[in-house]
């Protein structure tokens, strides 16, 4: 049991510091930017997890009280619904407006067929070959 425990304490150490490598943002990662320390994690995966949990990220929350992540949070723009956003209505009427024009060109272009259609029975129905029959 202490044999597995030697390889799956340092493995699953290495999962948490690579996945919070990962999640952290870029201006809470210290000293080395943020790709740099995703490879030190993965080369040197006994060592590198330790480093990065002590020496990697900004752990400390500033003065305000709140850390830099949930600042960003607050200040990013904010998510608007689909069906409350006027630009995507409006890109949903052009798209609608475009779909329209194809398809009455569509059923002008097969009402046009049909009268060629009609046309041509009614006119030379009878040019094809009669098959009457010989017995």
């Amino acid at each position: 049991m202490l044999r597995v425990l030697m390889f799956l304490i340092p493995l699953a150490l290495t999962i948490y510091a690579f996945i919070d490598c990962l999640n952290t943002p870029e201006d809470e990662a210290k000293h080395l930017p943020k790709i740099a320390w995703v490879f030190i994690i993965l080369l040197f995966w006994i060592v590198g997890p330790i480093v990065w949990l002590a020496a990697g990220k900004d752990r400390t929350p500033p003065q305000g009280g709140r850390t830099p992540s949930e600042w960003h949070r607050n200040h990013r723009t904010t998510w608007v619904a689909p069906d409350d956003n006027p630009e995507f209505l409006k890109s949903l009427k052009d798209e609608n407006e475009k779909d329209e024009a194809v398809l009455k060109d569509w059923e002008a272009d097969l009402r046009r067929r049909e009268e060629e259609l009609k046309k041509r029975e009614a006119g030379g129905g009878e040019e094809g070959p009669k098959d009457e029959g010989t017995k």
